[in-house]
């Protein structure tokens, strides 16, 4: 039988491996690593016992413990639904006054409105609400339509240009394509109104087209938003006068908005969401802005 050599230092038997002169120690693995070692396969042999582990063909082991993490999961989802259905009852019962006065009502408005907003909202307004070409930044004090809860809450329950017998109807005519105003006509009121929200454009060599395009938008336009261009919110007319557009407020923009006219969308949701998620979105949407009473 051969005998390994021992390392003259520690008395340990060498394996017989040298490399570079280095010979490797024959050292156990400590006895409290093997303890350990020994001790977690105990356990997790034992456990495969103690909880569902193993798959029978349609079925599997139920543990001895009885965990169930299917049932866990039920009964939280019970206990939430239950502290939810509190506050979400006076939210649909309560007037806004009280609702907006509440903090800690609000709060859980804020956390729940997030998550609405974020499902069946945020594809066309976006995540933050600031919106995108097309769709209204929901997060300005400017309003189509007006910003209290209560206008917003008929906005989202009937929508906007919808088959709901109650929807709210709004539409910018195509003045020049289906010929109510002639090209020279489109362009001078499209001027005018660019010179409201851009007092810099009024000079002196522009001066005739808008005053030309003032005139057309006096018999055209102001039937719906008003004769200081400052918008109806009775009929979701924009206020032209601001910064603030839905389509762009660039000339070439309101150009094509006069010719080609725009017709936005906003579906219905009362068929879709509860009466409190309604009122929740519409006072997660208010409080999105600034405030409107």
């Amino acid at each position: 039988m051969e005998v390994n050599e021992r390392d003259p230092v520690t008395g340990r038997e060498t394996t017989g491996h040298e490399w570079n002169g280095i010979k490797e120690l024959d050292t156990p693995v400590p006895r409290g690593v093997l303890m350990f070692l020994i001790a977690t396969h105990i356990w997790a042999i034992a456990w495969w016992f103690f909880v569902p582990a193993w798959p029978l063909g349609t079925t599997y082991t139920k543990g001895l413990l009885g965990v169930d993490q299917r049932t866990t999961v039920e009964e939280r989802v019970v206990e939430g639904q239950q502290e939810r259905s509190v506050w979400m009852t006076r939210l649909g019962s309560e007037p806004y006054d009280a609702i907006l006065a509440d903090e800690a009502l609000m709060a859980s408005v804020r956390g729940t409105g997030r998550q609405l907003f974020g499902d069946n909202c945020a594809a066309c307004h976006g995540r933050d609400g600031r919106g995108r070409a097309g769709y209204p930044d929901l997060t300005d004090d400017d309003w189509l339509w007006g910003g209290g809860p209560e206008l917003i809450e008929q906005t989202l329950r009937y929508g906007i240009n919808t088959a709901h017998p109650d929807a709210r109807i709004a539409q910018m005519p195509a003045f020049g394509r289906d010929g109510m105003l002639e090209r020279d006509q489109v362009r001078s009121v499209a001027a005018y109104v660019y010179s409201l929200s851009n007092p810099d454009y009024s000079t002196e060599e522009n001066l005739e087209r808008i005053e030309a395009g003032r005139e057309v938008f006096a018999t055209t336009c102001a039937a719906c938003h008003g004769e200081n261009a400052e918008g109806n919110r009775e009929v979701g007319a924009p206020n032209l006068t601001d910064t603030r557009w839905v389509y762009g407020g660039d000339l070439q923009t309101i150009i094509a908005s006069v010719h080609g006219g725009r017709q936005g969308h906003m579906p219905t949701w009362d068929e879709r969401m509860t009466d409190a998620e309604i009122r929740t979105l519409s006072l997660y949407v208010h409080d999105l802005g600034t405030g409107q009473p």
